[in-house]
Order: C-alpha cells, then structure tokens, then sequence
C-alpha cells in the first residue's frame, strides 16, 4: 500500500513539473500563419494568471444570451454596421506588435500595458466570444452615456466604465458565487456602506443610477488611499488591504505591475481584463465587432413613487411588456416598489411618463387587491423570477388547446381565456414571452365552460378580440360591422408599429383609453399588433 501511494506521488509530481515546464506564452504562439481559432481553450487557460476572475466573467458573459431583453430583440439583427462588402465571417487577427503599438496610442489617463496576459482577454473578447461582445456593445449604447455622466461627475477617469464589463457583463441581476450583485457587484456590506438599501423588496445594488453611483464614490476614494488608477482598480477587486499587503511584501514599490506577484491571484487577472476590454471596446470595428441591437429604451425619465406599486400594475394599464418593466428596474426584486414617504425611483421610457402621470390614481388601484395579496408576494419573494406568480389553481379545471396564430402573443391568448400570462408560461414550461407560430399551448379553464374555451383556437381574430369583456357564458356571434350606431359615428384605425393604445386614443378628439378598449372589447391586458383596425367612435 505504501509503495502504491508513493508511486503515485511521484506520477502527480512528474505531471506537475511537466505542465509547469510546458508553459507557452500566448504571444509567442499568435503569428501571421496560425488562427486564433486554432488555439484550443486550455491554452488560454495557461496565460491566465487566475480562474476564478475568468470562470465568473464567462459565466457572466453566457447569460447575456438568455436575457429576456436580449432575445426579444433577435439579437442577432445587426445596427450601425457597414453594409457594402461587408463579411460577418471575417475574423481579424494582428500580430502582437501591432495590439501594443494600438494601446500604446490609446488616449488615456490610466496607464495601459500590452503583455501575455492582456492578450489572453483580448482573445476571448475579440475571438472566443464575439456574440456576447457585439450584446455587451449593444447594452453599452443604454448603460455607458448614464455611466459617463456619473463618472465625470465624480471627477474620475470616464474609462472606468469599462470596469462594469468585468464585473457584470453589463448584466444588473448578476450574482457572485460569494454574494456580490448588480452592475458594479457590490457586496452587501460595501453596498450599505455607500448606501445602498437592500431588502426583501429592493435592492439598490441593482439599481444602474444609483448603483454606478455608489461605484464612482468608491473608486474615487480608492484612488485618494494609492493616488494611482491601477492600484485602485486593483483594490476595487481584492480590498485596500490586499493591495497595501502586496505593496509591504514588495518592499514598498507602488506600481500594479511591480507589486503583480504579491497579489491575489483574482487581482493579477482583473486589472489584464480591464485593459482588455477597454482596447476592444475602443477598437471594435477593427476587430469586425459591431453592436447588436437590444430592446432597450434609448431615453428614460423617472418618476418618484410614494405609494405601493407592482410593476404589473403599469405594465397592464399601459400596455407595456412586464419584463421590460422589470428589466429597466432591477433594483425591485419581486416586481413591488415599497411606500415610501421619500419616494423610489420608477423608471420609465419618456414616452409612457405622461401617460403615467395621467392615469396615476387608476394605476395605482389597479387589482391592488390581488396584487398585494401576501401569498402572492410571498411566492414572488422566495423565487424571486421578477414576475408575477399566479394564484389559480388548476383544481376542477380541464385542459384545452390553443394552437399559437401569426400576429398571437400571451398577453392576448391569456386574456381570451381569462387567465394570466404567467398561468400559461407555467402550464406549458415557457422561459419567455416569445411563442413561436403553429405551438400547441396547453390552457386550464373550468371544467363547465370547456366546450366554449375549446372553439377559441378555431375563432378568427376579429371574433377574438371581442372575448376581451364578454361573459364567458355567451356564444361569440362575430356581427356585421357598421359606420353608424344610434347617432355615434365610426371610424377605423390601422394599428402601425410602436403605437399603444393610448397614443392612438390621443389621436382622436373626446375619445380616450376606455372607450377604445370598450368599443373594441378589449382589456388592458391586450396586446395590439401593427395592421389590427379598431373602432374609433367619433361625435
């Protein structure tokens, strides 16, 4: 038995020394006749001075794909690209002298160095995952001008919003395996410490304003302890006190580069993958890197809310997608935003803050009763999806089936058959709002009313969209239509793309949100699509 044990010691050892011995430098093996698809992963991996930095920002850069943000915009639609002769196949590559000839040019009051390690993130940038730099560049467009504003308040160099890349991959609801959050992944207690509230309800961490906030005071001070960008960046990652121990081991040298080796090891990967997405995202179009285009709004505006609110309120009195509610305000974890004599910040796209301010008060008592239920918070609260978790249950209830139509979405087939979105996401196992066209979708309805849920699949669209306010006990009889009723006059309205039903009710004159829903049978939980004509009553 012994004799086994020390052979294998010996074989550990052996294997040890030989992968110690074997090291190449990634810089020696990138040259004019080898693709840098060519390089397999584990070679990147012995250039990266630190896993756990490199597993955590991968992860981070995976996600980006399942957001729902990201998918709703088919994110594989390109903006801002050339399109004469342009190949989305090409996949640049430069010799080493080149990349530190274009850092070396790089205007910037931080200090950037070229070297095996930098390489080594700029490959996965700019080679190994160029789908998520192109989101993450698409995202950059939304969160970097808020991002500037904020730094250059503080003073602080405006490159420092590279940082939120590392950290995050520009992902709000990114969570450390230690417990770190948000954009700029502030730990609890650093986070409280720059007053960020987190409870049940909220978490600032996630907030984008007040989060980058908290992040530019830090850095600041960070830089005021070492009086040098890089040392602050380092300690921004590892703590003051780790950076002022390496510094001691060091024997008291003062530049990142020196004090390198004395570092934890995460450190000695964070700072490299700074400079590298800073020269990538500087230089994109350089590498054929281009931003994708993302569901985000391109200006928003906020408004202070003082009393309860569940996001699904404003999403279905507005007509606005919950998720994207929820997406441009992370910060509340279960869709709710707590009263508050101070007020929480809603943030809304600018052109829903007047429509909000108009119908506030019906907003705010809206199914107020249902959506504070404490069994329902209380769901949302433990599984926190930020999404609204349904009651109903499916106790005397038997399925039906909907097969999905062109122009469907769940808001519209929920409210033909008077249940919630998340009912059906439930039912049938779906992860977003997308359904695809021709998908069987399993309904749940009482089990005396299954002969009327059951022809809805059959029905047109236009008999469709009278089931909005219809007793569910009558029979939809699809009536001949008509330009005059008593001595009201109609007109038609052809829905075009990215109008609600609001803007088309101020189209109109003494005709509001109601009367188009009512005249339409329609509820605040339907969906319009570009080409649907409503019916406008005129005087």
């Amino acid at each position: 038995m012994k004799r086994l044990v020390v052979l294998l010691a010996s074989f550990f050892i052996g294997v040890y020394t030989f992968a110690q011995e074997d090291t190449t430098s990634l810089v020696d093996v990138i040259d004019d006749t080898l693709s840098i698809a060519e390089i397999e992963p584990d070679d990147f991996s012995e250039v990266l001075t630190d896993t756990v930095i490199f597993t955590q920002f991968n992860s981070n850069l995976d996600k980006l794909v399942q957001l729902w943000y990201v998918q709703k915009s088919e994110y594989w639609k390109y903006c801002n690209r050339p399109l004469l002769g342009y190949d989305s196949s090409y996949v640049p590559s430069f010799t080493p002298e080149e990349y530190k000839q274009r850092i070396a040019k790089m205007n910037s009051i931080i200090p950037l160095s070229y070297n095996d390690q930098v390489q080594a993130f700029i490959n996965v940038y700019a080679f190994r995952k160029r789908d998520r730099v192109e989101i993450m560049l698409g995202l950059a467009e939304y969160y970097f001008p808020m991002f500037e504003e904020i730094l250059d308040k503080y003073e602080i160099p405006l490159e420092l919003k590279y940082l939120a890349i590392i950290e995050s991959a520009l992902n709000p609801r990114a969570t450390s395996p230690v417990g770190a959050g948000g954009l700029w992944q502030f730990m609890p207690g650093t986070g409280v410490m720059y007053k960020l509230h987190i409870t049940s309800f909220v978490d600032d961490r996630r907030d984008p304003y007040k989060s980058t906030h908290a992040a530019a005071k830090y850095l600041k001070s960070l830089y005021g302890m070492f009086n040098d960008w890089l040392l602050a960046i380092a300690a921004y990652n590892c703590g003051p006190g780790n950076v002022r121990k390496a510094i001691t081991r060091s024997g008291g040298k003062t530049n990142f580069w020196e004090i390198y080796p004395y570092l934890p090891r995460e450190t000695r990967g964070y700072v490299p993958a700074f400079i590298a997405a800073y020269y990538v995202f500087e230089n994109h179009a350089e590498h054929n890197l281009y931003p994708r285009e993302i569901a985000f709004p391109r200006v928003t505006d906020t408004i202070m809310v003082t009393q309860q609110l569940h996001l699904q309120q404003v999403s279905e009195v507005l007509n606005i997608p919950l998720q994207f509610l929820q997406d441009i305000n992370p910060q509340y974890r279960v869709g709710i935003i707590p009263a508050s004599e101070k007020g929480h910040a809603l943030y809304l796209p600018i052109d829903y803050v007047t429509p909000f301010l108009l119908f506030q008060d019906s907003i705010l008592t809206y199914k107020d009763s249902l959506f504070f239920d404490p069994t329902v918070i209380s769901k949302s609260a433990v599984t926190d999806k930020h999404t609204f978790h349904s009651t109903t249950s499916c106790k005397g209830k038997v399925p039906v089936y909907y097969f999905v139509k062109k122009g469907d979405n769940l808001n519209m087939i929920a409210n033909w058959y008077d249940v919630s979105v998340q009912d059906i996401k439930t039912w049938n196992k779906l992860s977003s709002n997308s359904i695809a066209v021709d998908k069987k979708l399993t309904i749940y309805v009482p089990a005396n009313k299954k002969d009327y849920y059951a022809k809805i699949t059959t029905m047109s669209l236009a008999q469709k969209q009278k089931l909005g306010s219809a007793p569910v006990t009558q029979n939809v009889v699809a009536k001949p239509e008509s330009t005059t009723h008593k001595k009201n006059t109609y007109t038609y309205h052809t829905v075009k793309k990215g109008e609600t039903l609001w803007a088309i009710s101020q189209k109109y004159d003494n005709v509001s949100l109601d009367d188009i829903l009512q005249m339409n049978g329609l509820t605040t939980k339907s969906k319009i699509t570009p080409g649907m004509k409503l019916k406008i009553k005129t005087m």
